[in-house]
């Protein structure tokens, strides 16, 4: 039976094989079809591109419609333009370029010198010399080479960050909202916190908005939160089981309010009906109960009406050469910057994740710095800016925010002995043999651990001096 069943599979396999060698053939003349079929195509393009002019108005209306909001923040909301540079700052400029030839002077450092050599003229035939003092000056400052740069930027944070008293002050000139300084302030910022413990932000207005008080008022009521028991006192009537919500007029106009709106909101809540009646809103059940009517209050108490979330407080202050300000007690960075009439390129927050989220890593590297020198100058301790620069430099090297402990850069050591002498020295070394790691002992520590000389500084020269052989006579 087995070799009568192998015959008809033979067969079965020729007439398969035998079909794709005569389909070959078949395929030429299709190629003549084939612009017929693209004609065709062309025309219903065609059709369908005069049935999208006919209905191009209602299109466009809904496009607008959709794109409006955001369109508007853009136009409003222009870049800061760069001022143009003037005829005799470029010459100067191009008189500098040739005289350092391949020199390398910070940018900064030439527009100071072009700044004050336009202004004083009698220092333009004194530019070479000015330059050759610079660049004297500018060498001086550079690090030595194989210098322990990491070390003595860990010693000039350190030894003052000792010395910090752990206190919490109220912010300068502003009542009510607290703000964490001195060690604990410096800890969270080094230890890359998800949200500081006291948030806050410093919302900058911009145009007619910080001149005027009463736009200035909007916007702050449009970012500060507001819940039913701020605006309304909330009654529950035990017998008829029924909630009545009389809101208080004087709150209502002042956060621009109507009852209609408060009625609106209500009614989201699940299970709960809400009408108005003689300038109060009686709310009532779908399913009465003495539980449902205690649980529908409380939710109604801190029902949200108004705001950002996450911004309890907000004080408006009148600066001197800047209009109003708006300080706020709590952070929403992302939503606050939507907000029209908010300067999105001057507004700040204490919260450095945040910035990260929503400027990019760059931005977040320059709060890192500007937070831990104003909290550590705060205190009356002067330290370097630019052993900070190293320490946000090392936290945002790999493009996220790395905290400075054992969850983020100590781990990511590659010496096994570094990693030992931080924190949690047993389960290191254990892990470490189990992956048989090997440490090629690069670093400090490790060095230091062995007993051996560490290659920075003088340990990393590796010069030896030939001695000759003495001559005679000599």
């Amino acid at each position: 039976m087995a070799k009568k069943k192998a015959v008809p599979t033979k067969k079965k396999q020729e007439k398969k094989i035998k079909k794709p060698v005569a389909a070959k053939p078949k395929k030429a003349p299709v190629k003549k079809v084939a612009p017929k079929k693209v004609e065709k195509t062309e025309k219903k393009t065609i059709s369908k591109s005069k049935s999208l002019k006919k209905t191009g108005k209602k299109s466009e209306k809904k496009k607008e419609g959709i794109i409006e909001k955001p369109v508007r923040i853009i136009k409003k909301v222009e870049p800061p333009k760069p001022a143009e540079e003037p005829e005799e700052h470029k010459k100067i400029r191009s008189e500098i370029e040739k005289i350092l030839d391949e020199k390398y002077l910070p940018l900064y450092v030439i527009d100071e010198i072009i700044a004050k050599v336009a202004k004083d003229k009698e220092l333009r035939p004194k530019l070479k010399t000015i330059l050759s003092k610079a660049l004297e000056e500018y060498n001086k400052n550079l690090i030595d080479p194989s210098e322990a740069c990491g070390i003595v930027g860990a010693q000039s944070i350190g030894e003052p960050g000792t010395q910090m008293t752990m206190r919490t002050f109220h912010y300068a000139g502003v009542a009510e909202i607290n703000v964490t300084l001195g060690l604990p302030r410096l800890i969270e910022i080094v230890d890359a916190r998800s949200s500081p413990s006291t948030p806050m932000m410093n919302i900058y207005l911009r145009d007619e908005y910080r001149v005027n008080p009463d736009l200035a008022k909007e916007v702050a009521n449009q970012i500060e939160i507001t819940r039913l028991m701020d605006v309304a006192d909330i009654e529950t009537d035990m017998t008829n089981l029924v909630i009545y919500i009389n809101p208080d007029d004087k709150t209502m106009s002042k956060k621009g309010f109507a009852i209609e709106k408060l009625a609106e909101s209500i009614k989201k809540v699940r299970g709960v009906d809400a009408k108005i009646e003689k300038n109060k809103i009686k709310i009532s059940l779908d399913e009465p109960s003495y539980k449902a009517l205690l649980d529908v209050s409380e939710t109604i108490k801190n029902l949200k009406i108004k705001g950002i979330d996450g911004i309890k407080r907000i004080i408006i202050r009148r600066e001197p050469n800047e209009g109003y300000v708006i300080y706020s007690e709590g952070s929403n960075f992302e939503k606050v910057l939507e907000i029209e009439g908010v300067d999105p390129y001057r507004t700040t927050t204490n919260d450095i994740q945040a910035v990260g989220r929503v400027l990019g890593i760059e931005a977040a590297r320059n709060m890192i710095i500007q937070e831990a020198y104003s909290t550590l100058s705060e205190q009356g301790l002067n330290v370097d800016m630019r052993h900070i620069m190293l320490v946000a430099d090392v936290m945002t090297a790999d493009g996220t925010i790395r905290a400075i402990g054992r969850h983020g850069v100590s781990a990511e050591k590659e010496s096994v002995l570094s990693r030992a002498a931080f924190e949690i020295t047993v389960s290191h070394l254990l892990q470490a043999s189990r992956r048989g790691e090997t440490d090629k002992l690069g670093g400090v520590a490790e060095n230091i651990i062995v007993g051996q000389p560490v290659n920075l500084g003088t340990g990393a020269v590796e010069l030896v001096m030939q001695r000759g052989s003495k001559k005679k006579g000599s």
